[in-house]
């Protein structure tokens, strides 16, 4: 059966269904490791026909499949008023931030800015590089991250993460010539 979800129209029906989305989403992103979402764009979460075969790792998604998706005439995909209420959703609840004053793109924080300081000071403590210099592509990319949650974060909220910390006095950022060789100076 083809299935397309559109937002419900029982209010009390449609918060569940938006709580329920939300945690879809984070726990997708998470397990995925994927940091943007643009609502022009295809995403599997939201645009799948097989759906329910790929994330059934979450119970929700019985309750999404079976009692809150409707309007069984497009192929897998939610609507885009859907997408949009679920994204915005998590963007009230400071789990995401629009990337554009369109609101056509979504950075997704499937840990907060905090949570993800918090794993860097463990990371580093973990790895003893207390009073080390690393670059930041280092962080995110070098060996020593490999098979951690910092492996592969995106960018600019790796970037806001350790500025969090360079003005708490854990660290200092230096700036390189390119954004490749900018580098911190732990201090723990």
């Amino acid at each position: 059966m083809l299935i397309q979800a559109s937002l419900q129209p029982v209010r009390e029906t449609r918060e569940k269904q938006i709580q329920l989305w939300k945690e879809l989403i984070l726990d997708f992103c998470r397990t995925q490791k994927i940091f943007t979402i643009g609502l022009e764009e295809d995403f599997s979460l939201f645009s799948n026909p097989g759906i329910e075969n790929i994330i059934l790792f979450k119970t929700i998604v019985i309750l999404i499949v079976g009692h809150l998706m409707s309007d069984h005439d497009t192929a897998g995909s939610l609507s885009h008023e859907a997408k949009e209420a679920f994204l915005s959703a998590l963007v009230s609840e400071g789990r995401a931030e629009w990337l554009d004053k369109g609101h056509r793109k979504c950075l997704i924080l499937w840990h907060r800015i905090q949570d993800w300081a918090d794993l860097i000071l463990r990371f580093v403590k973990d790895n003893g590089f207390e009073d080390s210099v690393m670059t930041v592509e280092e962080i995110r990319s070098g060996v020593e991250s490999r098979g951690t949650e910092l492996h592969g974060m995106d960018r600019t909220i790796l970037m806001r993460a350790l500025k969090q910390l360079e003005h708490k006095g854990k660290l200092a950022i230096f700036k390189g010539t390119s954004a490749d060789d900018e580098g911190v100076k732990f201090s723990l």
